[in-house]
Order: structure tokens, then sequence, then C-alpha cells
């Protein structure tokens, strides 16, 4: 049943109100209040479909009236007929600029007045029925967003250890360092997007070693100056594996810009992880590679990663060498603060070295 509002200061005014819509008491319950503070009041306690209010009233007028409902979405919306006098010009023209639905002249006209509010019920039905509607495609649109996001997020992992597999030391080395840069993006206060990209694209830091030799990959004990050179490139193939666009797709990747911003996060992805690939072994000095980049020059991103790259390699055993202790391996990361990695962040996890642990004992080799 549609609930109807009549705010008028005079008692004689809504008792004749009440007289006019009596035939229609089986669909709509009148409601009735005398002053704009009533009306607030029932408007509050209950879902009102039409108010009627006259516009001048002692203390707070209608046009006080129409400025509260606008200050409250669900109320903004209600539909709004104003009474107003014949010669009220300006009072009409007042009343449409403060949100009023229709205007209604006094005295009122009973067929003209039921007219009027089967108008109004009519298109606040039109309203909600729209508004439930987009409520509902809204809904959808979020839960598509999130099954892709899922889906990119279960891609990037599988990517991640399909290059993983290829050496063999490395254990859940990617899962390590994906978490460990996560706890390092939230003690440094990254917005809550940033530190997800961080900790999905973490993994792929490594992806392209898929593209050096086996018997470089895979050679069991220190690297020769030659084939050091070869594994630097892997930094460039990751980037370059994470940033081509491959021959055939061009279509697809032109439809892009007409993609949905939140169809677009593959694309962000990408290139977080892009960045990170190709810049995860820069040096804070500017001795590191591929680019020799150095200090704040570094992106953000990859010098994160840096942090739970070194530490879960000082922390794993390999064929050239024993695994640092937990102490062994902090002092390690404190002392290469400065000269390899940025300095800056190690005082912001200098309190994490029990939640690195926590991570190398979740996800052990």
């Amino acid at each position: 049943m549609n609930r109807l509002l009549f705010v008028d200061d005079e008692a004689h005014y809504l008792k004749g109100v009440e007289r006019m819509l009596h035939h229609r008491r089986d669909e709509w319950r009148l409601c009735f209040a005398q002053s704009v503070d009533e009306a607030v009041t029932q408007i509050n306690a209950h879902d009102i479909d039409v108010i009627v209010t006259d516009a001048n009233m002692p203390g707070k007028s209608g046009f006080d009236l129409l400025e509260i409902l606008q200050e409250a979405d669900h109320t903004s919306r209600i539909p709004v007929i104003v009474l107003t006098g014949d010669a009220d010009t300006a009072l009409k023209r007042r009343a449409l600029e403060y949100g009023a639905t229709d205007l209604l002249n006094k005295p009122i006209n009973p067929e003209d007045l039921v007219a009027r509010l089967i108008s109004a019920l009519r298109l606040k039905s039109y309203e909600d029925k729209m508004r439930r509607q987009n409520t509902t495609l809204e809904a959808k649109v979020k839960k598509r967003t999130r099954e892709l996001e899922f889906l990119h997020h279960d891609l990037v992992w599988r990517l991640a250890k399909a290059g993983e597999l290829r050496d063999e030391e490395t254990g859940d080395h990617v899962m390590r360092v994906s978490h460990i840069s996560r706890l390092i993006a939230q003690a440094l206060g990254l917005p809550d997007r940033e530190i997800e990209l961080i900790f999905l694209t973490a993994s792929l830091h490594d992806l392209g070693k898929i593209g050096i030799p086996d018997g470089i990959l895979l050679k069991q004990g220190r690297l020769t100056p030659g084939e050091m050179e070869i594994m630097k490139h892997h930094c460039k193939i990751g980037a370059d594996i994470l940033l081509m666009k491959p021959r055939g797709m061009q279509e697809f990747y032109a439809l892009k810009t007409q993609t949905p911003p939140e169809l677009k996060m593959g694309a962000k992805v990408r290139e977080y992880a892009a960045t990170i690939a190709m810049s995860h072994h820069e040096r804070w000095d500017g001795n590191g590679y591929p680019l020799g980049l150095a200090g704040d020059a570094i992106p953000l991103p990859g010098r994160i990663v840096a942090y739970a790259d070194v530490y879960d390699a000082l922390r794993s055993e390999r064929s050239y060498k024993q695994a640092f202790s937990p102490e062994a391996a902090w002092q390690e990361l404190q002392e290469c603060a400065g000269p390899h990695l940025d300095p800056n962040i190690f005082r912001a996890i200098r309190h994490l070295r029990p939640a690195f642990e926590a991570i190398r004992d979740t996800y052990s080799e």
C-alpha cells in the first residue's frame, strides 16, 4: 500500500484532504503532519511514496522541507507536490528550483489532487524500478569483475609456477617473495590497490629465467662471469614477455581502449609485473642491472621485491652455499641497506623479521 504524507499547519485542511481521499483508503495510506519537524519524523520512521506540502507555513516552510529532503539520497527521490496560490508565480518557480516534482493550486480540486497523486506515484514506481534494475546490474558487474580478477590472479600464479619449475632449487620461492613483498608494501603504508598488485606480480619477478639456457640456469655451482652476463638477461626477457603484443592479436589489443576500466586490470597487472621483472636486480648505489638505475630512480615495486628476493635467497640452501640462519640473514639484509637495497625501506621493516620467518615456515621448500 502506498503511503502519502500531507503537510500543512491548518488542521481543517488536513481533515478536508482525508475526506477527499476516503474512497482511496484501500490503496493509499494517508499520513498527516502539521509542521516540518513532525513531517521529518514520519519520513524517517516510514517509507513515504509521495509528499504534498503547503509552501507557506509558520516556522519552517515547505521550502525548508524540500531542502531537508535533498540532503539524503533516499529522501531526495520522494516526489513532492507543493501547494501554492494562483498568483504566486515566483513561489512556483522557487518550488521547482528547490526540487518539487509538481505544483498544485489552492483551493484544491479533488479530481485534480487525485490525478496529481496518481502521476507522482507512477513516477515513483518507475524510479524505484530503475533503481532496482541498476542495483542488480551493479551487482552483476561486481560479480563479473571479481571473476575476472580471480582469473587474472589464477593465470599469474600458474605462469609464475611454470617459470619456477625450470629451476629445481627454488621450491616455493615465488610464493615467499610475494608474501614478503606484501608485508613490506603494507609497512610502507601503500594504498591497498598497490599492495594487491605488488603481492600478485612479485611472483613473476624471475619469469625471464624461462629464456635462460638449461646449461646456465641448472648449473651446479657458481656461474662464470660470462654465464652471469647471460643470466642477467632474464630481467629484460621477463619484461618483454609481459609487455609484448603477440602476432595475430593486433585486433584484440586495438579494442583495449574501448574496454570498461574494470576490465583493463589485466594490462595493469602486466605493466606492474614487467616493472618488477626489469628492476628487481637494480642496486641503490647504481651498480645493479640491467639499466644501472640508482636510488629513487629504481621503481618502488622493484625495490620492494628486491628485499624479499634477497632475504629469501639468503635463507635458502643452494648447491653452492648453505642457508643463512635467521639472525645472520637479517644482519646481512641490514648491511645491504644502502649499497644494495633502499635504506628507507629497511627502516620501515625492522620489526618484520618474525613475520618474514613465519612466511618461510608456511611456504617451506
